[in-house]
């Protein structure tokens, strides 16, 4: 194979390689975006939330969030975010929004600017913990 031959064949596999990760990252962000779009943020009932603490979930491609939401009295007492991944720099900032959970007793609080999705990621993953505590 002459030397010519080896350039062009390492750099068509190189294209092709771009191509395949660039429509798979297209593919995967158009999904993302689905997701978020499509959360649809409600407070629970509190009087039929038991006392305990609950882990809740919640997974969309890019940014996933694992919270324990503890619950006495019918009150959130404390939400800690187990754990939270993201994409980008700015998403920690959206942690802070527990704190307005527990304050307002609610699911209905301001998401944080810049972080908008990674907020509602986290408020959606306090609701599934919410409702796995419902009688």
């Amino acid at each position: 194979m002459t030397k010519k031959r080896v350039i062009i064949t390492v750099v068509g596999l190189v294209v092709v390689a771009v191509l395949i990760f660039g429509t798979w990252l297209v593919i995967s962000m158009g999904n993302y975006r689905r997701i978020v779009s499509e959360i649809e943020l409600v407070t629970p009932n509190l009087t039929l939330v038991q006392d305990g603490t609950y882990n809740g979930f919640f997974d969309a491609i890019r940014v996933s969030a694992d919270v324990s939401v503890t619950v006495k009295n019918h009150r959130i007492t404390e939400v800690v975010i187990n754990k939270h991944n993201y994409g980008y720099d700015r998403a920690t900032a959206a942690e802070v929004v527990i704190i307005d959970v527990v304050d307002s007793q609610s699911l209905e609080v301001d998401a944080v600017s810049g972080a908008t999705n990674s907020s509602k990621v986290i408020l959606k993953a306090v609701q599934n913990a919410l409702e796995s505590g419902m009688d």
